[in-house]
């Protein structure tokens, strides 16, 4: 857990800056995951355009999953391995609104994990969260890692031609 500090410390801001960087913009790489996502439909989003690869929407509903994941981790909650269904938990409704909620919720999660990560102190960071090899440090960078790799997968997806989805 944290220590007490109502300071935010020089690496817990850096980090944030990352996680901001990665979802917000001006990111060094390119384009955020916001970014990525703006001009993304509900019908692009819920579309197949690959076999047997995952669709946007289980993309971004996967991102939320393990932004809250590592989130409460570092809060101190042991959680295991996700289970597939967690891990990718499916799309059910594919409407204009729940895309909308599906974008909203990983906001949420993204703002939530940001001011998580502003609360640890330098000292504290080499901490090794409950039930994990992975220090504090390794997980908020992984986290990063993640979403870029997914927003990665994204950006091709989106690109493809709509008469390829399915």
């Amino acid at each position: 857990m944290p220590s007490e500090t109502t300071t935010v410390t020089p690496e817990a801001r850096r980090i944030a800056d990352q996680l901001e960087r990665a979802f917000e913009g001006d990111a060094w790489h390119g384009s955020s995951v916001s970014e990525i996502l703006r001009h993304v439909t509900p019908e692009q989003a819920a579309a197949r355009p690959l076999p047997a690869v995952h669709s946007i929407w289980e993309i971004v509903r996967h991102m939320s999953v393990w932004q809250r994941t590592v989130r409460e981790r570092l809060q101190g909650e042991p959680i295991p391995a996700l289970p597939d269904e967690e891990d990718w938990p499916p799309v059910g409704e594919t409407s204009p609104g729940a895309w909308a909620t599906a974008l909203a919720e990983l906001r949420e999660e993204y703002e939530l994990l940001r001011a998580e990560a502003l609360r640890w102190a330098d000292e504290d960071l080499e901490q090794k969260t409950e039930g994990q090899r992975y220090t504090v440090y390794e997980m908020l960078h992984g986290v990063i890692q993640h979403d870029l790799y997914h927003a990665g997968q994204i950006a091709v997806l989106a690109k493809a031609p709509a008469e390829s989805a399915s």
